[in-house]
């Protein structure tokens, strides 16, 4: 195993940095990062920005020129060793004369996985790998779910008053929470690939779902699991330059002159497969997704052990026993049964908590 050095450290996590200021807009891409330093000077650096453009060692090459002979490569992600939309960054950087890359994590997509690394090891390259592998991987989780599980990394976020109701009998759910926690889950929805709501939401609460912060980001798709198609006419879900798609049941009659796009899931006991549904966000390269629903389908993903992370905005006001629940149909009969979570973040956003939890499944 490689000893790495405090200089290591703080290129790898300075990468990690670069790599992070794509998380709006490299989608379907990962997200990447690369330093290139000459002794513990740094002579190039850069970021992937967008899927389609180049790379991030591709950045780092150019603002290095000449200096990059015999220089050190730090890299989040394996460097790619296949033609897509860009030239292999493996070659790029055997052209370069580099002498020794750093690599965070290695990549599990079919044509890189290993090759890149080999292909460097090939031309004589020092290569040395796992140097804060869990946080690359972590930066990257929706890349890493979507190859190596064959579905999106999924949140479900929730906005609950201090006694965990999310909206009055009525169905009313605006606003429970303030407008701080709202702009920070405009942020959630900046990172994903997909949002998915059910039917019940858009009758009752009419969301645009999209994404509505400064900064540059590609827009996510809105998914409606409606199985009758109820709600395919109406509603602002459909304005906006975000795509939208409706997923119904199988034996739904389609209506015609219908401006949309469909696509059917499997139902089972009145519900849809929701595996097969996330199944369908892979297939359509969705890295990660996130549910903003009511208590139902968020019960519904819940009880499938579908949920990688939980996020709950509580607000300091109460609704009382006759508002509706954070979670409905989980049926937890005793005590042995109960959901079990792991708190990962706690923080004040405005005036609400933010409380972030990983859900202890016993399936992954």
């Amino acid at each position: 195993m490689s000893s790495f050095s405090t200089f290591d450290h703080q290129m790898m996590q300075r990468a990690l940095r670069l790599a992070a200021k794509g998380m709006f807009t490299t989608k379907p891409n990962p997200m990447v990062g690369c330093v290139i330093t000459v002794g513990e000077e740094i002579v190039g650096e850069g970021h992937h920005e967008r899927a389609g453009e180049p790379h991030a060692e591709a950045h780092a090459l150019t603002q290095a020129g000449e200096r990059a002979k015999g220089a050190t490569v730090y890299v989040t992600l394996e460097p790619c060793a296949h033609f897509g939309r860009t030239p292999p960054c493996a070659q790029a950087l055997i052209d370069a004369g580099v002498s020794r890359v750093v690599i965070a994590a290695l990549d599990p997509f079919a044509q890189v996985d290993g090759k890149g690394a080999q292909m460097l090891r090939d031309a004589g390259i020092a290569v040395e790998s796992g140097l804060m592998e869990a946080e690359a991987r972590t930066l990257n989780r929706g890349y890493y779910s979507r190859l190596e599980r064959g579905r999106p990394f999924v949140t479900l976020k929730l906005g609950a008053s201090l006694d965990g109701r999310t909206a009055l009998a009525s169905g009313e759910s605006k606003w429970i929470t303030g407008d701080a926690a709202r702009q920070d889950s405009q942020r959630i929805r900046a990172r994903v690939g997909a949002i998915i709501t059910g039917a019940g939401t858009v009758l009752l609460d009419d969301p645009n779902m999209t994404v509505r912060i400064k900064e540059d980001f590609v827009p996510p798709l809105r998914v409606v699991l409606d199985p009758g198609l109820a709600t395919i006419t109406r509603g602002r879900i459909r304005q906006g330059d975000a795509p939208t798609l409706y997923i119904h049941a199988p034996d739904t009659k389609i209506p015609r002159d219908i401006d949309a796009e469909l696509a059917s899931a499997p139902v089972k006991n009145t519900r849809f497969d929701l595996l097969s549904v996330l199944h369908m966000m892979a297939a359509r390269n969705i890295n990660e997704v996130l549910v903003e629903t009511g208590a139902t389908l968020a019960g519904a993903f819940m009880a499938a052990q579908l949920v990688d992370e939980l996020i709950v905005y509580q607000a300091p006001v109460l609704l009382g026993d006759d508002a509706r629940p954070l979670f409905d149909s989980m049926h937890v009969g005793s005590m042995e049964t109960k959901f079990i979570l792991t708190r990962t973040d706690v923080r004040m956003v405005g005036d609400d908590l933010k409380l972030t939890f990983k859900p202890q499944f016993s399936v992954a």
